[in-house]
């Protein structure tokens, strides 16, 4: 059995708890950023609203990250071992996503794949002429 910090184990559940958070927060992050660069996108196309879309709504998602890995964070201080292992997972996860899949990944995937990214709408084409 593996032991970490003086316990022994994990839960069963824990792993679950840990994904579903991350799942959660990962979609709202991503949904509130691809919104932006498809609004975007639909200006000026999907590169430039890539750029501007990520500019526009990148602070807010590093901002609100921290915040919210602090607050998992937090739990650690609580006395129940299941709470404080979930509170540490979160926080990393919650990091890891802001800084990395959010404003790294998720940006370069788009600029990847182009235009082609808006594919089953019409959203990626432009409205105004430049």
């Amino acid at each position: 059995m593996a032991y970490g910090l003086g316990y022994s184990g994990v839960e069963a559940q824990i792993p679950l708890y840990i994904f579903i958070f991350l799942v959660a927060l990962g979609v709202d992050y991503n949904i509130f950023l691809s919104a932006r660069i498809r609004e975007e996108a639909r200006h000026v196309g999907t590169q430039q609203g890539t750029l501007r879309g990520l500019g526009v709504t990148g602070g807010v998602i590093t901002a609100a990250g921290i915040v919210l890995a602090g607050t998992f964070a937090d739990l650690t201080r609580l006395p129940n071992v299941p709470v404080a292992e979930v509170g540490i997972a979160v926080a990393l996860g919650v990091l890891l996503d802001t800084l990395l899949v959010r404003t790294v990944l998720v940006p370069a995937g788009l600029l990847a794949i182009g235009e082609r990214v808006w594919w089953p709408s019409r959203a990626g084409r432009r409205t105004e002429p430049r």
